[in-house]
C-alpha cells in the first residue's frame, strides 16, 4: 500500500510541476483589498501551501473532537 500512495503522490506532483512550466504568465489575483499579481504557477503552489496547512489543521481539529467524543 505504501508503493501506490508514492507512485500516487509521484504522479501529482509531475502532474504540478509540468502544469508550473507551461503556465508562467502573470496572474493578478485580488480578495477584498488586496491584489497580487505573480505568475500562475507561483499562485498555484502558494494556494496549494495554504490549503495543506488549512486541511491539516481541519483534520486535526475533526480528529481531536473525534477522540473527546468517544472518551464522554
Amino acid at each position: 500500500m505504501r508503493w501506490v500512495n508514492v507512485t500516487v503522490v509521484t504522479i501529482l506532483v509531475a502532474a504540478m510541476l509540468i502544469f508550473a512550466v507551461q503556465n508562467f504568465q502573470i496572474t493578478a489575483v485580488s480578495f477584498l483589498n488586496f491584489r497580487i499579481s505573480a505568475p500562475l504557477a507561483v499562485l498555484m503552489i502558494i494556494v496549494y501551501l495554504l490549503g495543506m496547512v488549512t486541511g491539516g489543521s481541519a483534520w486535526a481539529l475533526c480528529r481531536w473532537a473525534f477522540e473527546g467524543a468517544k472518551r464522554i
